[in-house]
């Protein structure tokens, strides 16, 4: 029995990750599901989406489930006690969301975006099956800004030969244990000579680590050009936060639906798997969200912990769910509810078990 915290999440959060359990569970996998305040139900009660208790806890049992959380704008700073150091001189560690809280304290280094074209879904790439795998520890996109005393406002730009290292070499390891036959880094080298620069470098040498596995290098303007043109000639693509983040987001589009990607972020200290898209706060409570973005997540949980077989007989019964357009959710274009795509699936699995 393998233990994972779960968070419901808000917004169509607790439809779709009710849904995952259920597939989870007709699955026969051995879950023990330790539920935990964040989010909203959270900041009613605690006055934080994101308590001390639950962050400690949640790395403490190292595995994570979450629903999409909802940010407020009104919410203050996420900041752990045990971060507060007066005596150190450094500022404490903030985080301005109850995911990134949850990411920041897991040691978080690598998005992992799945964009998979699903035969009988509307899609602008059928047939695409890639990976996204992005950096999120560090880069331009974590924020580090400031305004000078004249009005500039500045973003700074970190790459580290560390972090650039971590998530290569989790690339390289991914597509080995997943099977797959390609690694291309996307970048902007060619004009951020130092910082794309050293993420590059670093990928090259991990290259030569994995000879059997094909490396290709990618302008990431190329990359997205190339994604909408050939969508099939991508296999895992690794790339530093701020391009993994339009890069997947797009990947998802090109493939039907950010309703039918798994995701997971893994870290130093733990991992949490979540689906790619957010609450969709129009739709909560209406019984038509698309679920199989959790589900597909909950089968990347079930990989990551060995489980290779329930969490491959989860993606083909979803994928032979799919197949029908009766069983396709507003987003792709169909009439199905949550609850008949989550049937379909479940009716489906016992052939691929």
């Amino acid at each position: 029995m393998t233990k994972v915290a779960f968070f419901p999440g808000d917004g169509i959060g607790p439809e779709i990750t009710d849904a995952a359990l259920a597939v989870v569970e007709a699955a026969g996998a051995a879950i023990e599901w330790v539920r935990l305040p964040g989010g909203d139900d959270a900041r009613k009660a605690h006055g934080t989406p994101m308590p001390d208790e639950t962050l400690l806890a949640f790395v403490d049992i190292g595995l994570g489930f979450k629903g999409p959380f909802a940010v407020a704008m009104e919410d203050p700073l996420i900041v752990p006690q045990w971060r507060r150091d007066p005596g150190s001189g450094r500022r404490p560690r903030t985080y301005n969301s109850a995911t990134n809280a949850l990411r920041g304290e897991a040691g978080g280094f690598a998005a992992v975006r799945v964009a998979k074209a699903f035969p009988g879904v509307p899609a602008a790439g059928p047939g695409m099956d890639a990976v996204i795998v992005r950096e999120i520890s560090e880069d331009i996109y974590i924020a580090n800004e400031y305004t000078t005393q004249n009005g500039a406002a500045v973003a700074l730009k970190v790459i580290t030969r560390e972090g650039s290292d971590r998530v290569c070499r989790f690339a390289f390891e991914f597509a080995r244990r997943h099977a797959r036959q390609k690694v291309a880094v996307a970048h902007k080298a060619n004009v951020l000579k130092q910082t794309d620069g050293l993420f590059l470098r670093t990928a090259r040498r991990i290259a030569a680590e994995y000879p059997d596995i094909e490396f290709e290098e990618i302008y990431i303007d190329a990359a997205c050009a190339r994604l909408v043109e050939r969508p099939t000639s991508f296999d895992v693509a690794v790339m530093p936060n701020q391009y993994g983040d339009i890069m997947s987001d797009l990947a998802s589009a090109v493939a039907g639906s950010v309703g039918i990607g798994g995701g997971a972020t893994f870290g130093r200290r733990a991992h949490l798997f979540e689906p790619v898209h957010g609450t969709a706060p129009d739709i909560a409570g209406k019984g038509v969200a698309n679920p199989v973005s959790q589900i597909l997540s909950a089968a990347l949980l079930l990989r990551h912990i060995g489980d290779t077989a329930k969490g491959e007989a989860i993606e083909k019964a979803v994928a032979d769910a799919l197949l029908d357009p009766r069983n396709h959710p507003p987003d792709l274009k169909g009439r199905a509810t949550t609850r008949g795509v989550t049937e379909a699936i479940i009716e489906a699995l016992p052939r691929y078990l």
